[in-house]
């Protein structure tokens, strides 16, 4: 299918301090990249700054002077669209819809989800990090087109 989108977007998770380089090839052509928290270390963002831009927030097991500047929630506007990003969504104290915003972005779980809940997107992208027995290894693409959102979930080798 051929998608129509002003902007494309690299959604990543839990990283774990690896960083593939299935991700640095699946990420080559996006517009920014969004990190919902446990990058795990400085070493991994270095990567992908060296894409495009990155919008970075603090995990859980983000810790350390290098993670001073990582903020625990970030709102990335893209062309009309409005995204939340924290890293863990049961951390959420906002009400998105009344905030204004297209789209919450988180991880923690490891878990790849695409859910939409009163007009909002949810979207984790899975843990792109080592692998878990369970859960596949996994990132995400957020299609921005005007103020419409399409996504999906891509699992990595």
């Amino acid at each position: 299918m051929k998608r129509t989108f002003d902007h494309k977007i690299g959604i990543i998770s839990d990283t774990h301090g690896l960083i593939r380089q299935s991700v640095v090839k699946s990420f080559n052509d996006v517009d920014l990249i969004v990190h919902a928290g446990d990058v795990g270390k400085p070493e991994v963002l270095e990567t992908l700054q060296d894409i495009t831009r990155v919008y970075p927030v603090r995990g859980n097991v983000d810790g350390g002077k290098w993670t001073d500047n990582l903020p625990f929630t970030e709102v990335v506007k893209v062309g009309q669209v409005f995204l939340y990003v924290l890293h863990d969504v049961n951390a959420l104290d906002l009400d998105p819809v009344a905030a204004g915003f297209n789209a919450v972005i988180s991880g923690h779980s490891h878990i790849p989800k695409i859910e939409e809940q009163n007009g909002v997107l949810f979207l984790n992208p899975g843990s792109a990090g080592p692998k878990r027995v369970r859960y596949p290894v996994s990132i995400a693409f957020l299609y921005v087109n005007g103020a419409s959102i399409d996504t999906e979930i891509v699992e990595l080798e």
